[in-house]
This record gives structure tokens, C-alpha cells and sequence, in this order.
């Protein structure tokens, strides 16, 4: 009798069966370069645009150059002034860094328009987590007349003296036009502003708020 040569195919099966080494199983990763900011809008050139209120007008003229070369220089937008419609316009160029940029830029312009000095708006280019959030005082109480009058008093203090103390103790800015009032800050401080300016709306005395002041800005900071 023929043997059957076996132990042949049991070789070859022991030889396909053997596993690969890992460092050749997979392709290097590839390496991508970051898109910019005209390449992830598909080449499209974004817009923003401010309108300009007639009492922002000549504050404009005279801190265009203070809030131009921020955003042109730095957060590489364009921007111009459309005398025509009155309207403060901004465009991303090819060499922006982020497209985020373009809102940032339309933020800090905008805060300008509500009253907010250069110095503290231009804040809003550098730190992600500000924003600005604007209330009337309607919003807290219906008032008219003399007690309107009397809570926009209470509001601002003597010389300032009032808001200023709010500033100072939430770390925020705060403008207030008329019945409006806007507040730039972090979403923690406007929250503390906010309820601190209601409670002087509502009518509480300021030696009261000061002192509620005091305790929950101790908590902000055992908090940081």
C-alpha cells in the first residue's frame, strides 16, 4: 500500500495559519493639515453687519481707528464703514486663522453700539466665555413716572457709586441707557449683577444689596 503524504498539507496549513505581526497589519495614519477658514465654508466669503444708532455716531468716529486695528491686524477681518446705510461691515479674508473670528469681531462692535467703552468690549476678541445680556427694567417691574425715575436713581447711586460697586464686586460692565441696561461678563458674574440690580429695581435699599454683595462675591471666590 501507497502512504498518503499527510504531514505535507498539514505543513502548508501550519505555515498560512501563523499570524502577522501587528506593525505591518494597518497603513500609517495620514497626516491631514488643518483647513483654514475660507476652505471649511467651501471657498465662500462670509459677511456680518452692525447697524450704527444716530447716538453712537460721533463715539464711532472718534474710536474707529482704537477698533480697527484690532480686528484687522489681529483677528484678520476686514471691515469697513457703509456711510450710505450707516451699518459697520465685516468680511473674512484668506488668511483668517478661525471663522469664529467674524463673530467675535461683529460681538465687539455691537457692544460698542450699547454704550460700552473700547476698553471693555475689546475684551470679547480675547476670552470665549464673555457675553453681553440685556434686560429693561419693565422686564422686573411695571413702573411709571417718578418711580421710574427713582429706580434708575437707585440703579446708578450717587456719582455712580452704585453700579460701580456692582462692577467691582461681580467683575463685570454695566451700562445702563435709559430704562435698558446691558451687562458684560461671564454667565456666573452677569448672573449675580443681574439679581443684585433686580433686588434695587424691586426697591431694596443699597446698604442691603452691598451687603449680599459682599457674601456672595466671598463665595465666587472660595468657588475659583
Amino acid at each position: 500500500m501507497q502512504s498518503i503524504e499527510v504531514p505535507a498539507s498539514m505543513d502548508i496549513e501550519a505555515v498560512s495559519c501563523e499570524p502577522k505581526p501587528e506593525s505591518g497589519s494597518l497603513p500609517p495614519k495620514p497626516q491631514f493639515e488643518p483647513l483654514k477658514a475660507h476652505e471649511m465654508s467651501d471657498g465662500r466669503v462670509q459677511f456680518r453687519r452692525v447697524n450704527v444708532p444716530p447716538h453712537r455716531y460721533s463715539p464711532l468716529k472718534k474710536a474707529w481707528m482704537d477698533m480697527y486695528t484690532p480686528i484687522y491686524e489681529q483677528m484678520k477681518i476686514d471691515i469697513r464703514m457703509n456711510l450710505k446705510a450707516r451699518r459697520v461691515e465685516f468680511k473674512t479674508r484668506p488668511d483668517t486663522p478661525d471663522v469664529s473670528n467674524l463673530q467675535k469681531c461683529a460681538d465687539f462692535v455691537h457692544a460698542f453700539m450699547l454704550g460700552f467703552d473700547v476698553i471693555d468690549a475689546i475684551a470679547l476678541l480675547r476670552l470665549d466665555e464673555l457675553y453681553v445680556e440685556s434686560f429693561e427694567i419693565k422686564d422686573v417691574k411695571t413702573l411709571r413716572g417718578e418711580h421710574l425715575s427713582r429706580a434708575i436713581g437707585r440703579l446708578s447711586g450717587k456719582g455712580g457709586k452704585t453700579k460701580f460697586a456692582i462692577e467691582n464686586a461681580t467683575k463685570t460692565r454695566i451700562v445702563i441707557a435709559d430704562t435698558k441696561i446691558h451687562i458684560l461678563g461671564s454667565y456666573r458674574n452677569i448672573r449675580v449683577a443681574r439679581d443684585s440690580l433686580c433686588s434695587l429695581i424691586l426697591g431694596s435699599p443699597a446698604g442691603k444689596v452691598y451687603s449680599k454683595l459682599r457674601a456672595v462675591s466671598a463665595r465666587l471666590a472660595e468657588a475659583l
